[in-house]
């Protein structure tokens, strides 16, 4: 069995955020069109991952909550609809070039972790957040993982 992994998903908060992933309980997570995360996704993330949920583009950015993978990788689905927001024309469904998991809502967090809050904590510097900022999916290693959740206030 390989050892669970963790990641970060950003999201824009009004296009969808956490109390909308804490509605709808197990979602798509569509529409990744950058190939980096596509292949996170694809090829990296397992059942029981777990997941942080970043809002994105948000006064303040933060971490705002947790999920974890909740199927394996198949063909998003929006790649293949012509009246879809993330239609790619080049994409065939015997061929497919995007890739999602569902993820399920964990927790919502009563206190958020900021990104300023994150940047001021030593324990963070070489998180892979800062380094690959304007990805939508960041590996988290273990130790960065837990740090977070203590500055969140969530015990075990």
């Amino acid at each position: 069995m390989s050892e669970r992994k963790y990641w970060l998903m950003k999201s824009e908060p009004d296009v969808f955020g956490i109390d909308d992933m804490e509605k709808a309980g197990v979602e798509p997570w569509d529409g990744i069109r950058n190939y980096a995360a596509r292949n996170y996704m694809r090829d990296e993330m397992k059942i029981g991952d777990k997941v942080f949920f970043y809002h994105s583009n948000a006064k303040p950015m933060a971490i705002v909550g947790t999920m974890e993978v909740a199927s394996e990788p198949y063909p998003d689905p929006t790649q293949f609809d012509p009246k879809a927001k993330y239609f790619d024309p080049k994409s065939k469904e015997s061929d497919p070039k995007w890739h999602l998991v569902d993820v399920r809502f964990v927790q919502k967090f009563e206190h958020p972790v900021t990104r300023e809050a994150m940047k001021e904590e030593s324990a963070l510097d070489n998180m892979e957040l800062f380094r690959l900022s304007r990805l939508s999916i960041t590996p988290v290693r273990e130790e960065e993982w837990n740090k977070i959740m203590e500055m969140a206030g969530v015990k075990g």
